[in-house]
């Protein structure tokens, strides 16, 4: 039987709360110093919740020389664009014309595709003193404004990336909220092993840090109401924690064919090794307390990546600060582990950044790649008392310097859909390669 084919990960870029790249994102996270303060992109004073993590010197991302392009890119469009620009660069290999067909590109979408002014500009015309007045709707410039339109489709950074790199080949956006990005990197992956590409550009990119989306999330009492002191109120699996916090921005990698990669010298961060997916069906903005859905997407991760238990040395979980949600993942970890759970490393790195919803799973990826390469767990900040239902290896304050064989990462989203992502070190696949596995 012909042996399957393996992804390597050539290629990272970040654009975070932490920094504008993945050096600067990196290094921010290994000092568990969070990213949280009061919101400036719009007047949050008549909320719950006026703290989120936003993505600071938003200005000073390298400029995009395609005028065009950037008429349809929105705020989270342009963090799309300057991630997947320094994955691509940092593989050291892009599309041409002779092998565009070969690439492909999977991107996790945000859920708010639509800007708020423009849903202001449009209610403004549309309810004047609440009565419905069409004639006002049409003369407003944004209903006939054809890039506005374009901007709020779903489909519009795949369209953008594909434009910037002439990517030809397979083309998808996955929407599953906060599983989005980890799903986005788990497809393409299958995309490489069955052979429909050779290299994809894959990722998350997202931005929900507005009235309309933290108006939702506070009226979920979803959000840490903690204002006075944001640097602390994300905190995941401390037993005080009371939400989650709103971050924002992307996360792209470049997978590519294993052998191609290593044909070509190219710096491989680590192997993609497996993904694994679940739908819990237990509540929209739950997981079930028995971790029911997180321990399928484990379980089938490993068995995709050919791996057990006793590889496993760290996961980056998803840990968003919730009370039911970190309860729920430490139960799934200690049901799949078992005794092993004391010895595999766990940290959230949301406890710094905040939750960048869909960009999440494609920035923690990128995270345990980096971990991986370094021989580096990163830590949980804020973790001052733990939760006594939250029973497992935190790596706390500092990191934890420790050979990672293996890692997996959990993106569990809104909705019931959780993502599983299994990385291995790039020594470990070489030694299964050369030993024809």
């Amino acid at each position: 039987m012909t042996a399957q084919r393996r992804v390597a990960i050539t290629g990272i870029g970040l654009v975070t709360p932490a920094g504008l790249d993945a050096a600067s994102s990196w290094a921010r996270i290994k000092s568990a110093r969070s990213c949280v303060g009061p919101i400036t992109i719009f007047d949050a004073s008549g909320f719950s919740t006026r703290i989120a993590a936003e993505v600071k010197g938003f200005d000073s991302l390298p400029p995009i020389d395609d005028r065009k392009l950037l008429k349809y890119a929105s705020r989270a469009h342009r963090f799309a664009l300057a991630a997947a620009d320094e994955a691509i660069a940092d593989s050291g290999v892009r599309p041409t014309a002779q092998d565009a067909a070969r690439w492909g590109c999977v991107v996790g979408a945000g859920m708010m595709t639509v800007a708020h002014p423009e849903i202001a500009a449009v209610q403004r015309a549309a309810a004047p003193e609440g009565e419905l007045i069409p004639d006002n709707l049409l003369d407003e410039p944004v209903a006939r404004d054809v890039m506005a339109f374009s901007r709020s489709l779903s489909t519009a950074g795949v369209s953008l990336l594909l434009r910037r790199f002439g990517i030809r080949g397979y083309a998808s956006t996955v929407h599953t909220a906060c599983a989005s990005g980890g799903q986005a990197v788990g497809t393409a992956m299958r995309l490489i092993r069955r052979g429909v590409a050779d290299r994809v550009l894959t990722g998350g990119f997202d931005s929900m840090i507005s009235p309309v989306g933290m108006s939702g999330f506070c009226l979920l009492s979803a959000v840490s109401p903690d204002n006075d002191t944001p640097e602390r109120a994300s905190r995941p699996f401390d037993l005080t924690r009371n939400g989650f916090v709103l971050g924002e921005g992307a996360g792209f990698l470049v997978l590519e064919e294993w052998n191609s990669a290593v044909r070509r010298g190219a710096t491989i961060y680590a192997e993609l090794a497996g993904d694994g997916n679940s739908l819990s069906s237990y509540r929209i903005t739950d997981s079930h307390p028995s971790g029911d859905g997180p321990i399928q997407a484990m379980q089938r991760a490993m068995a995709n990546a050919g791996a057990t238990t006793e590889d496993i040395d760290y996961l980056n979980a998803h840990g968003t600060s919730t009370p039911m949600n970190d309860r729920s993942e430490c139960a799934a970890v200690n049901a799949v582990f078992g005794d092993r759970a004391k010895l595999v490393g766990v940290s959230s790195t949301k406890s710094v950044t905040g939750h960048l919803i869909a960009a999440a799973g494609a920035v923690e990826a990128g995270i345990c790649a980096m971990a991986i390469r370094d021989g580096l767990m990163p830590p949980n900040a804020n973790l001052q008392q733990i939760d006594p239902d939250c029973d497992v290896n935190i790596v706390r304050d500092v990191p934890r310097e420790q050979r990672i064989r293996m890692a997996l990462s959990t993106s569990l989203g809104f909705g019931g859909s959780n993502s599983c992502l299994a990385f291995r070190h790039p020594e470990e696949t070489a030694a299964l390669v050369a030993a024809g596995r």
